[in-house]
């Protein structure tokens, strides 16, 4: 892959981020840059992008924000960057996870066919980790998809991203736009794979390429794990609804029974998290919080999609 930029963003996690970089510096084939996206911590993360980036390996461009974005205004910017500085593909990923030997050469047996692709992960046990999913437009949501889909190919065509690991081009991501600060967290990885795969095929493949390292609480339900949460997750996890929505009515598929069904099974799903993982009700608050101002966001008609960018936008965007 020529000009593979890396684009990782942090918060408040500077050990786990240090674990990352590190594994980033042990590739054979690296990429060509790393860009880190500092969510303005209050931790030691300066200090351990610089250690980092004075160990060699890779060369890193740090940005600290002025403000907390969340992960999807992070991505945002850090996308804006790479495409700026001439990225061609571009690796997107959080801080709590670490790249595996050989995951460059790995995704770039796919890149001549695809180019928006996710590869596989283990989770931070050293199992696989579960996730094959696809996007359900009439429901708005994305649902498990059963059995070995890599029992006859490689390659099992999705149609949601996820950003511990997604591997697009920039030709895709200048055409879909920077990916939507405005959901903060939640939803913005899947949206932005759906985005994708409007305009060409998004792909998971059959390659372990990531390690998730930061543990969670997890309940396996064979069809599909569920992890622990907070309450900020389960706000935006039904806030974000309404941007979804938008999102589907700007594409002209959106079907609002459907919808309201696929925000139901949402709400039970994060009922049936809290009780099987985090064995509370406590955070139904949240819940009901995020549902009433999915609603403002779906009233919005203002709302507009985010747009395409422009090849190298701005009068001084640099090369590098």
């Amino acid at each position: 892959m020529d000009n593979l930029y890396a684009v990782v963003v942090t918060y408040n996690r500077a050990d786990l981020l240090r674990n990352l970089l590190d594994s980033f510096a042990r590739l054979g084939t690296g990429p060509a840059r790393i860009i880190v996206v500092d969510n303005a911590s209050t931790d030691h993360t300066a200090d351990v992008v610089a250690a980092a980036a004075a160990a060699g390996g890779p060369p890193i461009r740090y940005e600290r924000l002025g403000e907390n974005l969340g992960g999807a205004g992070g991505f945002s910017r850090g996308v804006e960057l790479a495409l700026e500085s001439g990225a061609e593909w571009l690796w997107l990923m959080d801080d709590d996870v670490e790249v595996l030997p050989g995951a460059v050469e790995a995704l770039e047996k796919f890149t001549p066919e695809y180019s928006c692709l996710i590869g596989r992960r283990y989770d931070a046990n050293g199992k696989p980790f579960f996730w094959q999913h696809h996007f359900v437009d009439a429901l708005g949501i994305f649902l498990p998809v059963s059995g070995d889909v890599f029992r006859h190919s490689d390659v099992f065509r999705t149609n949601v991203g996820n950003f511990e690991g997604m591997l697009v081009s920039a030709a895709v991501a200048r055409s879909i736009g920077l990916p939507d600060p405005r959901f903060f967290i939640t939803w913005d990885d899947a949206v932005y794979g759906w985005l994708a795969a409007q305009q060409t095929p998004v792909v998971y493949v059959n390659a372990f390429v990531i390690k998730k390292v930061r543990a969670q609480r997890q309940v396996d339900l064979g069809l599909r794990h569920l992890n622990d949460s907070s309450d900020l997750s389960r706000r935006y996890v039904m806030r974000n609804r309404g941007h979804v929505a938008q999102y589907l009515r700007a594409r002209g598929k959106f079907n609002p029974p459907g919808f309201a069904a696929g925000t139901a099974l949402t709400f039970l799903k994060e009922i049936v998290r809290l009780v099987l993982v985090e064995r509370t009700l406590k955070g139904t608050g949240a819940l009901w919080q995020g549902w009433r101002e999915s609603r403002a966001i779906l009233a919005d008609t203002g709302w507009k999609p985010m747009p395409p960018v422009p090849a190298f936008p701005g009068s001084g965007a640099e090369r590098d």
